[in-house]
């Protein structure tokens, strides 16, 4: 049996990357680790307590006191915003529009990169996000690049809210992917970009599986 080594999969918004990211670790018996289900959980907890996304020290303050963490459910990873289920609350199209103007706040990101490398240190986890094989874990043995076409992405996510009972407008998310595309990539504090030593995946028409299987043999491969 290889080491066990750390897998970073990054991409822009709707790429995929949360649900290759957990059926891989679940393959290889590795922690997954979704960094913006950490951002969504505290996007959920501004907007329920109404603290403006824009306030850096009162979303901070918020972050300071709040504990995120991750369980695995009987179907799905479960995530947890102190002792509340928030799994599914943070997928609605409120957090959406929402989580990338709190992920950019430089004190907040610095202290859940904190978090996450902490999380990441010792191996044997997939962690999946905007900025981790640049900025969270530079020295990870596997990064991954995942892309896709926008209409693509918009298509995914409209049918994954559809599944999930959410409204979507399948117009509407082309415009706010390809937006929050724009946003992520210019932002000031870690960019989204792709590693220099990333191997890209253009998924827009290849099967979740082949993904997987792709993933799975570069980790082989490496470990």
């Amino acid at each position: 049996m290889g080491k066990r080594i750390s897998i970073a999969i990054d991409g822009p918004a709707g790429a995929g990357k949360s649900t290759v990211a957990k059926i891989v670790a679940a393959k290889k018996g590795y922690i997954y680790l979704d960094t913006g289900a950490m951002y969504r959980a505290l996007t959920y907890k501004a907007i329920r307590d109404q603290i403006n996304v824009e306030d850096e020290d009162a979303l901070f303050a918020a972050l300071m006191q709040s504990s995120i963490s991750f369980k695995m459910g009987e179907n799905c990873q479960e995530v947890f915003l102190d002792s509340e289920n928030v799994t599914d609350k943070i997928r609605s199209r409120e957090i959406n529009l929402g989580v990338s103007t709190i992920a950019a706040h430089a004190k907040v990101r610095e202290e859940m990169v904190r978090l996450q490398q902490e999380y990441g240190k010792n191996g044997g986890v997939v962690m999946d996000g905007r900025d981790i094989g640049t900025h969270v874990m530079p020295n990870a043995e596997v990064k991954i690049y995942l892309i896709a076409s926008v209409s693509e992405r918009a298509k995914r996510r409209h049918e994954e809210n559809i599944q999930k009972g959410f409204a979507s407008n399948l117009e509407e998310l082309e415009r706010e992917i390809s937006a929050r595309d724009l946003y992520d990539s210019t932002r000031d504090v870690a960019p989204l970009t792709k590693a220099e030593d990333a191997i890209e995946l253009d998924t827009t028409s290849m099967s979740l599986d082949s993904v997987v299987e792709a993933i799975v043999k570069i980790i082989d491969e490496r470990s």
